[in-house]
């Protein structure tokens, strides 16, 4: 189970971080990613962290705004999101990856957290 929080309303250039805390069985994971979807959009893909922490992978159009990171003792990933911009607003959703298919595309997914909403306002 995947328990997203962290969502809210901010100014364009503000900041908002984001947590996913996983429980059940979290040791069959081999990592966890962040996707978002805005109204009338398809689901695209963030950032997404392995397991262990030592490969990260983001969206080009989040990088250097973005940085996931992950607290395997408190089983929690976290999106630290800065200079965010109108376009980021969107339901964000937290993922775990249990199978090596593509950290990229929402199928590589095995299990999905609710969504948190972030509306940025310029």
């Amino acid at each position: 189970q995947l328990q997203a929080s962290g969502g809210g309303s901010v100014q364009a250039g503000g900041s908002l971080r984001l947590s996913c805390a996983a429980s059940g069985r979290t040791l069959s994971t081999i990592g966890m990613g962040w996707f978002r979807q805005a109204p009338g959009k398809e689901r695209e893909f963030v950032t997404a962290i392995s397991w262990r922490g030592e490969s990260t992978y983001y969206a080009d159009s989040v990088k250097g705004r973005f940085t996931i990171s992950r607290d395997n003792a408190k089983n929690t990933v976290y999106l630290q999101m800065s200079s965010l911009k109108p376009e980021d607003t969107a339901a964000y959703y937290c993922a775990a990856k249990v199978y090596l298919t593509s950290w990229f595309l929402p199928n590589g997914y095995d299990y999905w957290g609710q969504g948190t909403q972030v509306t940025v306002s310029s």
